[in-house]
Formats: structure tokens, sequence, C-alpha cells
């Protein structure tokens, strides 16, 4: 593993060459370092990057060993914490990056990059960027399942969104304007899906009547697992753990 001298200390990093990457970056976690680069970048382009960014790499690691030290309270949203999505608990990865702002990327896992002016506490800015992209996946899921089940089966709703709801999991109104609340993304894929399809279902019929079950059977073959899961999980499926 390469190394980075700064003063009497000597510092290991992973390096890293992303063919998606528009600008090198550091990324700092407790015991860890990782160096993105190019893949155009040369040794030399890497040095004189890791030289421009020595100071504040030193900083950095002093800073989060001395938060790390100090802390009395254990940080809701630290390594190792786990984040509830399509019905599962996944891990959770913070670190310090040299970036303007942060960023959440999901590998497995949830990564979030937290930018150079965040403070020793950065509990409340880890919650607001996982509610964000939580409510954008959401909407990404959401309007893939819509589609697809509207050019299957001829359903064309007036608009579809995403909304947070105190009760229910979706609606259907008269004039054909479908909600979906986003607090799906904690339940597993076939949930949201069975969720999704209800709501267009009511298009064509608008009541829960035999009608109604019998063509949402021919939209989702088995819908009767999914309600049951949903039946049985909905207390747990909040973001009251982002609060």
């Amino acid at each position: 593993m390469p190394t980075i001298q700064i003063g009497r200390a000597k510092i290991a990093y992973e390096l890293r060459r992303s063919a998606c990457a528009t600008e090198r970056r550091i990324t700092v976690t407790p015991g860890h370092v990782e160096v993105m680069a190019l893949t155009t970048d040369g040794d030399d382009d890497i040095a004189g990057f890791l030289d421009r960014k020595r100071q504040w790499l030193f900083n950095t690691m002093r800073d989060m060993e001395r938060i790390a030290a100090s802390r009395h309270a254990v940080p809701r949203f630290a390594t190792g914490s786990k984040i509830p999505y399509r019905g599962r608990k996944m891990g959770l990865t913070v670190r310090r990056s040299d970036a303007a702002r942060a960023t959440v990327i999901y590998r497995n896992g949830f990564i979030v990059d937290l930018p150079h002016w965040a403070g020793d506490d950065p509990d409340q800015l880890v919650a607001s960027e996982l509610e964000h992209w939580l409510k954008q996946r959401a909407r990404r899921d959401v309007n893939e399942i819509a589609t697809a089940i509207g050019k299957r089966h001829t359903l064309s709703p007036r608009s579809i969104r995403v909304a947070d709801f105190a009760h229910g999991w979706g609606s259907c109104g008269p004039e054909g304007n479908v909600l979906i609340n986003w607090h799906l993304i904690f339940a597993p894929k076939k949930v949201l899906e069975y969720v999704v399809a209800h709501e267009l279902a009511h298009l064509r019929h608008r009541s829960h009547g035999p009608e109604f079950w019998d063509y949402l059977a021919t939209i989702t073959p088995g819908w009767e697992a999914a309600k049951a899961w949903l039946d049985k999980h909905q207390s747990g499926l909040s973001a009251e753990f982002l609060n």
C-alpha cells in the first residue's frame, strides 16, 4: 500500500482509479485513507495532488482522532450503524472528504462522504443527506414501476408522486392522481410494487370489490404475500430514526 510522509507521520492510503470520476478526491475514515484518481493520471499527477492536500489530510486525521477521543455520546450515524433499506438493515460508512458538499453512495451499503466544513457532530447532516437520497430513490422506483405497469396494462395516471403520509401507503384520487408513501423504500421492493399496482388498479375499479382484486391479480400475481408482509411489518416502516 503506498504511503505519504507528513512530518514524522507516514500515512498509508489506498489508491483507486475511476473512469467515472471527473476530479481527484481523498476520503478519510478512522484507520483508512482512500485516494480516488483519474484513469489518465500518472504518478506525477497523483504525487502533485497529494502534495497540495498534505495539510488538509494531516488536519483531518488529527481532528478525527480528537473527536473520537473526546466523544461521550455514541453518534447515531457513524461507521457501523445500520440503515433500513428495502427490507434489510444495510451498513453505513461515514467518511471525511475534501469535497465541497456531502454525497451519498450506495454500494451494498451506504457511504456518506462529509465535506470539509462538516463540524464535530455531523449527525444531523448525515441524517439529512440519507433522507434526501432515500426519497430520491423512492421516486425513481415508483416511477419505474408505474411506467412498466402502465405500458403492460394501458394504465395512465394523471400524475404519480411520492409523499409523506401520516396514515396509509397510497391513494388514487378520483381524477387519477396517485400518491405513494415514500416510507415504502424501507420495505422489500415486491411490497412497493404491490402498493403501486394496487393504486393503479383503482384507475379501473374504484372500490375494493371482487372485480378489483381479480384485476389486481392480473397486474401483480401473488400480491397476497406482499400485502401480508406489509400488514405484519407496517409499524416498523418509519423514518423516525432520521429525526
